[in-house]
């Protein structure tokens, strides 16, 4: 067998569970559940169907991104606030008459903090997979730490976007009031 051979794979005929054995004083180790280890043979772990495929062209992975995007928007309350701020901020300053290079400034820091929210939402997919249900003060540091890198982008870009849109803005209503 292939060591990227999947063990259930059709080329196998003879599938074998394995389990977890240690002596333990070395690492433990994968043997075939028979618990009978061949000296001669290496002991390869399971092979598993991965969880992700390759996309076969561009259009498949436009379909993927749009998949993540979709369900990043779908269930994640401050993506949904974020995309809102980020189009009120660019739709502000294109009212504003902002030079190109500032709507293209505060664009992408817009799109930083999007991008903040969806990698902070596969942070946390992973960690959940990967702890299920119990407690682990890594899984929390590591989530606290995609939290927290959400939100120093988000404060960045309310940085940014107030520098940028406020004087003109408050000019603007200088001007309508005075007048």
């Amino acid at each position: 067998m292939k060591v990227n051979e999947p063990l259930n794979s059709p080329k196998t005929s003879n599938p074998q569970t394995y389990e977890i054995v240690s002596n333990g004083s070395s690492p433990p180790s994968e043997v075939p559940s028979s618990g009978v280890k061949n000296p001669t043979e290496p002991v390869l772990p399971p092979q598993r169907q991965m969880a992700w495929r390759v996309a076969s062209n561009l259009a498949v992975s436009f379909k993927y991104a749009w998949a993540g995007l979709s369900y990043t928007f779908q269930t994640q309350r401050n993506f949904r606030i974020h995309v809102f701020i980020g189009a009120l901020a660019i739709g502000l300053s294109v009212f504003l008459h902002l030079k190109s290079v500032e709507v293209a400034v505060i664009g992408l820091t817009c799109g930083l903090v999007l991008v903040m929210e969806l990698l902070n939402t596969a942070i946390e997919s992973v960690v959940d997979l990967t702890v299920k249900q119990t407690y682990h003060e890594l899984a929390k540091i590591a989530k606290d730490c995609a939290a927290g890198a959400v939100l120093i982008s988000a404060m960045a870009s309310v940085l940014v976007a107030s520098l940028l849109i406020l004087p003109p803005l408050f000019s603007l209503i200088y001007l309508s009031v005075i007048h």
